[in-house]
């Protein structure tokens, strides 16, 4: 049964960075594409970044491009996501999820939710001052 744990996440200081890490647990989890996605209150889920399964590809949402990187250690089946320059507005709930479809791309711009099986609980950012 696949499980994805994430990590890493904590109150600070807009300016400042954070680094998520998401632990997959699954047979042959390298085979899957791990996206990123977010939850502020009262908002809905938004896709944050996606990262295919050799980290060939990777694609970020324009409120983050530039400030948020997304790799992965396939060897520690752990994914990545650092954060730098934080600003209040990326205040959320941040969720890793993991994909896989041999028929149509699963990280893509549009940030499919229904293109990922598997979700972890969730870690909360809080960028304040």
């Amino acid at each position: 049964q696949l499980q994805l744990v994430e990590s890493g996440g904590g109150l600070v200081q807009p300016g400042g960075s954070l680094r998520l890490s998401c632990a997959v647990s699954i047979f042959r989890s390298e085979y899957y594409t791990v996206g990123w996605f977010r939850q502020a209150p009262g908002k809905e889920r938004e896709g944050v970044s996606c990262i295919t399964s050799r980290g060939g590809s990777t694609i970020y949402a324009d409120s983050v491009k530039d400030r948020f990187t997304i790799y992965r250690d396939n060897a520690k089946d752990t994914v990545y996501l650092q954060m730098n320059s934080l600003k209040p507005e990326d205040t959320a709930a941040y969720f890793c999820a993991a994909g896989w479809n041999p028929h149509r791309p699963v990280c893509t711009a549009e940030f499919r939710q229904g293109s990922y099986t598997y979700w972890g609980q969730g870690a909360q950012v809080t960028v304040s001052s």
